[in-house]
């Protein structure tokens, strides 16, 4: 399968060029996303791909979504390349495993972040303030503690280059209706503990994770990315302890060397062959624990 960092689809129009994902528009309400296998980290795309890493993102959440469509329903429309317009033929080799047909939404302004242990921003915010977003915790926790209940903890969403910042409920409710955040609250949630469970079944503790969803017709969809090395954290239970980081597989790994070799105010710097496999296996690794099967190359 060939390394994607970058789609050139002449017969649609390019709507928008992410971090990771091209997105076209193939008619009014429906859209091409293509996961390529541009590799992100601390708000900026890094110089190097990692080899399969749109793969596995793309059906990783497909997988995820098919699981939980009877809890929410999703945007997917068609995930297999043969059922895809046949003006998308001569891009086989760039869009196979790692494209998907979906139903245009208007997204919501925020990002739907559950954590059940305390790391990251998260552990960070611990140490200045004692709190979480806004939630009261209790004085004590060790870093990758597992918090007494899974915690909703919003963010905005931030433009290339920028970053994220963790909001509360208020001010989340400034810009999502109400009644709507409440809603999808109560699905994050719903879908972290559920997803949780099925990762432990497989050896993997799910310590946080995003979720985004989108408006079509009325009706809410979950949308974007689900439940992937790159938008979660996915630590060992084999080896899991309290009071320290975790190894993992996800991209905390590439981060961690990013962090011991670049001072984030350079350009990022290229990345060796060893860490490049490195992180490659950990998401190939994650997908196989979490299906139960290998990726379709």
């Amino acid at each position: 399968m060939d390394i994607v960092t970058q789609t050139d689809i002449k017969e649609y129009p390019l709507l928008s060029r992410g971090k990771v994902r091209d997105i076209y528009g193939l008619d009014d309400k429906t859209l091409l996303i293509v996961t390529t296998d541009r590799m992100s980290a601390f708000d900026v795309v890094l110089p190097d791909p990692i080899p399969y890493k749109g793969v596995v993102l793309n059906q990783l959440t497909s997988f995820w979504m098919n699981k939980f469509e009877s809890l929410v329903k999703n945007h997917l429309l068609e995930t297999d390349f043969r059922d895809f317009p046949r003006t998308l033929a001569p891009y086989q080799a760039q869009l196979q495993g790692r494209a998907v047909v979906v139903r245009k939404t208007e997204p919501l302004p925020i990002e739907c972040i559950v954590r059940g242990y305390i790391s990251g921003s998260g552990w960070k915010d611990y140490l200045e303030k004692g709190t979480v977003c806004g939630y009261e915790l209790p004085s004590g926790l060790q870093e990758s503690d597992r918090l007494p209940e899974p915690l909703f903890t919003p963010s905005t969403k931030a433009d290339i280059g920028e970053h994220d910042e963790n909001i509360t409920l208020d001010q989340a409710r400034k810009s999502v209706d109400p009644t709507l955040l409440d809603k999808t609250r109560e699905l994050s949630l719903d879908i972290f503990r559920q997803a949780k469970a099925a990762a432990e079944e497989a050896g993997l503790i799910i310590a946080d994770t995003k979720f985004e969803f989108g408006l079509a017709d009325n009706q809410l969809l979950l949308i974007d990315e689900v439940l992937t090395p790159d938008s979660s954290r996915f630590w060992p239970k084999s080896s899991y302890q309290p009071g320290q980081g975790q190894s993992s597989f996800d991209k905390q790994f590439l981060r961690d060397w990013l962090n011991e070799n670049w001072d984030k105010h350079s350009k990022p710097p290229r990345l060796p062959k060893e860490i490049i496999e490195q992180t490659r296996d950990r998401y190939l690794e994650a997908f196989r624990r979490l299906t139960g099967t290998d990726i379709q190359l």
